[in-house]
């Protein structure tokens, strides 16, 4: 495993350190905001001490709300991307730094406050010669904890599409390469490390720097109040240096925050909206067969227009998050499936079939602004599979075999699952199918799952590339329940309008994949380690398209 994470790392260099510099621009700004909103917080509730009590409160609070949560709260209003992980980062960002500052304020020695005050130092000096510069060895542990936690954590800006090292850790996991999930983590672990010890050493000069003013004040104070109160506040030319330093801290906190912010926004930003400068932002969900057909888009845009292409792959939680972000502009257009578009984003109830694609495709127009267009000619209907065990334990062929049964097995599916029409609650109307317990997880995790004997069933997408794995046997749907789910590509009629070249890309897609490639392609990526773009491109040039 180490051996191929290294060669991993080796061969897919450039990539790698692209995600680290996305990864580098999101923590930092994130940081930097934490530490500046942070810090004023914490010298608020420190000057105004009955206020302490809520805010911290509330900032503890805050911090407790899961990730996915905080996520879901903010997706519709920052939409999908970088401003809504910076967003999530600094809010969990705030709790250390807002505790440290308040404390680091709080403890100082009164006696100290009352020399300075006798010699005239109006509040604001105080705060800016005395106070901060004497609790300026706490706001720094506040400010590594911070930093540290922060850079761990941002791993799950890829969730909601944003960049950084999270997107080859979710990609590993998705493709079923565990050598890519290792280097993403390696490497977010290293970066955290080198900045934890860089500001490790900050902070020990510090408080290094610290220890010898205050042997010099209690010697002061030990001589007499009046001694005291005439050689002004103790230490007093090493709390004016610190005090130069506090405010050259704030000067590199704003730089970072605005060279951060410059970086995330490269290019006009991650998500510029809809057909912006040229650009064609495209989304895809976090699936091999996504990856490849996202791959491919890409390819065909540029090779055959003059457009570019800003792709983000596997946007945590599919349809969920894909559509609001499309509707509102994050994003031009991504591969879709009609079954999920009738009922998952128009919210119908019955089960869809072919017939239907006209209303859907007027519905998408009139009520979304926007379009199907380039429909690929595979069919990735769902299905359920149970492990080999399983199935010759309970004689299990068929959905009906396994409704008989269910109540004493566990069932695994991605979260939307267990909500959707198609989904679990049509297969408890269609077949009584009630499971003993069920498990929501990642789309990318349940065939290890059911591998693993964590669940007994599960279900799978008929042209995933693990269907032909021999420990896997896929039930057959004798009452016919699950819809078609023809893929192709949903766009941005505005985008189309602004680009109409794209259309003629878009068409040239249309019928060309059947359900075998589409199992074979995904089957190259998941079992043999081949790239999506490597896939993707072969494809393309075996079709004479590139």
């Amino acid at each position: 495993m180490i051996e191929a994470m290294i060669s991993l790392l080796v061969t897919k260099r450039d990539w790698f350190f692209e995600l680290l510099l996305q990864h580098l621009g999101i923590s930092l700004l994130s940081i930097a905001l934490a530490a500046g909103i942070g810090l004023a917080l914490g010298i608020a509730i420190a000057q105004w001490r009955r206020g302490a009590k809520p805010v911290l409160a509330l900032v503890n609070f805050v911090y407790t709300i899961p990730s996915i949560a905080l996520f879901g709260f903010l997706i519709p209003v920052t939409g999908i991307g970088d401003v809504t992980a910076i967003v999530a980062l600094t809010i969990y960002a705030l709790l250390p730094m807002v505790r440290n500052t308040y404390t680091g304020l709080t403890t100082i020695d009164p006696a100290i406050v009352e020399a300075a005050r006798g010699m005239g130092s109006t509040d604001r000096q105080l705060l800016r010669r005395i106070e901060l510069p004497l609790a300026a060895p706490v706001i720094m542990s506040g400010v590594r904890n911070m930093a540290t936690m922060t850079i761990a954590l941002a791993g799950i800006a890829s969730f909601i599409g944003a960049g950084g090292l999270g997107v080859a850790i979710y990609r590993g996991i998705t493709t079923n390469t565990p050598a890519m999930t290792l280097a993403g983590s390696v490497l977010i672990a290293a970066l955290a490390i080198v900045v934890d010890l860089l500001l490790g050493v900050a902070e020990k000069r510090t408080r290094r720097h610290l220890e010898p003013s205050r042997k010099r004040a209690g010697a002061k104070r030990g001589a007499g109040a009046g001694a005291a109160g005439a050689a002004g506040a103790p230490g007093a030319s090493w709390v004016r240096r610190r005090g130069w330093a506090v405010g050259a801290a704030v000067l590199a906190v704003v730089v970072v925050a605005g060279g951060a912010f410059a970086f995330v926004n490269r290019d006009g930003g991650a998500h510029a909206g809809a057909g912006s400068a040229g650009t064609i932002n495209i989304a895809t969900k976090p699936m091999t067969e996504q990856y490849i057909l996202g791959e491919m888009l890409n390819t065909l845009i540029e090779h055959d227009t003059n457009l570019a292409v800003e792709l983000t792959q596997g946007v945590g939680g599919g349809t969920a998050n894909i559509e609001p972000g499309i509707e509102k502009g994050d994003f031009d257009m991504y591969p879709e499936y009609t079954g999920t578009g009738w009922n998952a984003v128009l919210k119908h109830e019955d089960t869809y079939d072919e017939s239907m694609f006209d209303t859907m495709q007027q519905e998408y127009e009139s009520q979304l602004g926007l379009t199907w267009l380039g429909m690929y000619g595979f069919n990735n209907t769902f299905g359920l599979g149970v492990s080999r065990e399983v199935a010759e334990r309970y004689g299990l062929h068929t959905y009906s075999d396994l409704a008989k049964v269910a109540g004493e097995l566990r069932l695994g599916a991605e979260p939307d699952f267990f909500d959707r029409q198609d989904g679990y609650p049509g297969l408890q109307a269609a077949y009584r199918m009630n499971f003993g317990n069920t498990r929501d997880m990642d789309i990318s995790l349940k065939y290890q799952a059911l591998f693993e004997g964590q669940v007994d069933a599960i279900v799978i997408s008929t042209t995933d590339g693990q269907v032909a794995d021999e420990r896997l046997v896929v039930l057959e749907d004798d009452r016919h329940f699950y819809p078609s789910y023809l893929c192709g590509n949903v766009v941005r009629r505005d985008t189309l309008q602004e680009h109409p070249e794209l259309r003629d890309e878009l068409l040239k897609l249309e019928d060309t994949i059947t359900d075998t490639d589409m199992a074979r392609m995904n089957n190259e990526v998941e079992t043999q380690g081949k790239e999506p773009k490597d896939v993707a491109d072969a494809f393309l040039a075996e079709r004479g398209l590139i």
